[in-house]
């Protein structure tokens, strides 16, 4: 197995790298979409992050790595193995997986096969798993998933939602869980994604060639480094790739304890009504995200900056553009907005609690009259 390159090793791409980090402490946020031109370290920083990944416990003999400790999500052949009754199962440990989406798959090859002939001739059911069942609790990476079919795109992005994949033909069903961390990629160039699609991923980063000459002088040292010895470059980055890796693991423990605000939320709900954006979507991919945010930092409470970084990557591909508009609202214009937003909503906060406060002395001073 050829040694991956490491994700700490990636020169700049801040924003893509933490859009990643975030779904890897929180898998439900719904995934990433990766935009760039060509050689930004898009498919490298994807393969990269499955590394870094804690190992997971699946039931032994499981095809679709089913968590011994989520009863409720299980397949339905380890449901009926372990019926109430039969002994517990046996666990195993395994690296999380790196799937390969490619790009002619078709929906059978995706959520897998019901065997139909065999059923009505021997009563037996009998599934073929496809791509969401090697992918369950792992990484499912889909290069140029603008040039995937569009009903092959709604179907993942459906399981990813859901977090189950549910076939059904000629009465007979069967289902297993499919939760995985989703990242696409693509270059606009080759046409882009219909927004009804563009929607259902969570996050969104566009990223473009790092026009530093220092930077792109580290990107040739690092590269050359890792294609003359790829063992020895790992070996190098190690420890910060275990720094890393711990910090994930840590965050993903810590994540169901973030607490959040009314407040909060009507942080977040000013910005998504001010930008107009459409459906609720955006306001609870940027409520996961904060709290994401928050327990890779090591906090057990959203603050304001969650917030508005969450927002900075679950907004750009959610935004209107006007019929007078040349391009797309830019990186440092959607941050400046969205300070503007959050401030603007903190000081509506306090004129409220100010009034708030007004109407109590007036009420106290008219009972005591």
């Amino acid at each position: 197995m050829p040694v991956i390159y490491p994700f700490t090793a990636i020169v700049g791409q801040e924003r893509m790298k933490r859009a990643l980090i975030l779904n890897a402490v929180d898998p439900r946020i719904g995934g990433v979409l990766i935009r760039g031109e060509r050689g930004t370290a898009k498919s490298t920083a994807a393969r990269a992050l499955s590394a870094l990944l804690p190992l997971v416990k699946v039931i032994h003999g499981c095809r679709f790595g089913c968590d011994p400790n989520n009863r409720s999500a299980w397949c339905t052949e380890c449901r009926e193995r372990f019926a109430d009754g039969n002994p517990p199962p046996t666990v195993d440990v395994r690296r999380t997986a790196f799937i390969n989406l490619p790009v002619s798959a078709t929906e059978d090859r995706v959520v897998g096969t019901l065997d139909i002939e065999k059923a009505i001739q021997k009563g037996e059911r009998h599934f073929e798993p496809g791509v969401l069942a090697a992918a369950n609790r792992g990484l499912l990476y889909i290069d140029e998933v603008n040039l995937l079919d569009d009903h092959v795109v709604d179907v993942l992005l459906d399981s990813a939602a859901m977090g189950v994949n549910v076939v059904e033909r000629e009465g007979i069903s069967f289902s297993h869980p499919a939760r995985f961390i989703l990242v696409g990629t693509m270059n606009p160039e080759e046409g882009d994604l219909r927004p009804q699609l563009l929607d259902r991923f969570a996050l969104s980063v566009e990223i473009h060639g790092i026009r530093s000459a220092r930077e792109r002088v580290e990107i040739m040292r690092r590269n050359l480094a890792y294609e003359a010895d790829a063992e020895a470059f790992r070996e190098e980055w190690l420890p910060r790739e275990q720094e890393l890796s711990e910090q994930i693991d840590r965050a993903r423990q810590l994540v169901e304890q973030v607490t959040y605000t009314s407040r909060d939320l009507l942080t977040i709900a000013s910005i998504t009504s001010a930008m107009q954006v459409d459906g609720h979507r955006a306001d609870l991919v940027i409520l996961k995200a904060a709290r994401a945010q928050a327990a890779f930092e090591g906090r057990t409470a959203v603050n304001e900056r969650d917030i508005m970084l969450a927002a900075e990557l679950a907004l750009p591909h959610r935004l209107k553009r006007g019929p007078f508009q040349q391009g797309e609202m830019s990186v440092d214009q959607l941050q400046e907005k969205i300070e503007g937003l959050v401030g603007g909503a903190s000081q509506g906060r306090e004129e409220t609690v100010e009034e708030e406060a007004e109407q109590d002395e007036k009420k106290k001073a008219m009972r005591a009259w």
